[in-house]
């Protein structure tokens, strides 16, 4: 039996539906949920399923989405509140919710940064990982065996879920992959772009948004084309989009 879980963390938050009403055009459906990208989260982890060829939990995933969110909103202490959740599901079809608060933030985070006004908060650092990782069905899908990215944030000094920093993965083509828990966007060119698929990293539920909405297109990242100092976007499916700056140093 597999060890490991297919996993997907998110945010729920109950003023969210209210600030996508308002910007339904630029929000994929369904926007009256409290559950941030919810068909997103859904659809990695029937995804995640196929590839493991995990037939019990992907029978269980491919309900309907209402049904989805009805097995979510069991898992709320309270519906006032903002929430983490982290969804895990195991070879058999056995799912689970951990809940845990979260910081307020500002909702516009939550859209793509196109529709953002000018951010005031401070950037997160973001390092490059010292050494590589190679690609692999447990780079392109995110599970519960995080070794790779656990052994890059402790080599950056990153301790705690809570620190403002991030770590780039690196392939061992000196691609960037991702980040160890967001989503990388690179302004190159006039445009921001983001590593693709065959880079080694997952489909992140933001990221699948940014590439929708036409925040950023697909490209190779070179390592070895970053510059130090250069402002960045992060995202993840908990934060929304934040900025970040690379540190070379």
């Amino acid at each position: 039996m597999p060890d490991f879980q297919i996993i997907s963390s998110l945010r729920f938050d109950p003023a969210l539906p209210e600030a996508a009403a308002r910007y339904s055009s630029c929000y994929p459906d369904p926007d009256k949920t409290p559950y941030y990208l919810v068909r997103y989260h859904q659809d990695r982890l029937i995804a995640a399923a196929r590839e493991f060829e995990w037939e019990e939990a992907l029978k269980w995933l491919e309900q309907d989405l209402g049904s989805f969110e009805h097995f979510l909103d069991a898992s709320i202490p309270d519906r006032t509140k903002a929430w983490r959740l982290r969804i895990a599901i195991d070879h058999g079809g056995r799912a689970k919710v951990e809940v845990n608060p979260t910081a307020g933030i500002d909702l516009m985070s939550l859209f793509i940064p196109s529709l953002h006004p000018a951010p005031s908060n401070p950037p997160w650092c973001v390092y490059v990982d010292s050494e590589t990782t190679n690609p692999s069905k447990f780079t392109k899908h995110k599970t519960t065996a995080r070794d790779n990215y656990t052994s890059a944030r402790l080599r950056r000094g990153i301790t705690s879920p809570s620190d403002t920093s991030e770590v780039l993965v690196v392939n061992p083509n000196d691609e960037i992959m991702e980040g160890s828990i967001t989503t990388p966007y690179i302004f190159r060119g006039h445009m921001w772009i983001t590593p693709p698929l065959s880079s080694g990293g997952n489909q992140g539920t933001t990221r699948r948004y940014a590439l929708s909405r036409g925040f950023c297109i697909e490209q190779n990242i070179s390592r070895h084309g970053l510059v130090d100092g250069e402002p960045c976007w992060l995202s993840n499916g908990v934060r929304g989009f934040f900025r970040g700056q690379i540190s070379l140093s």
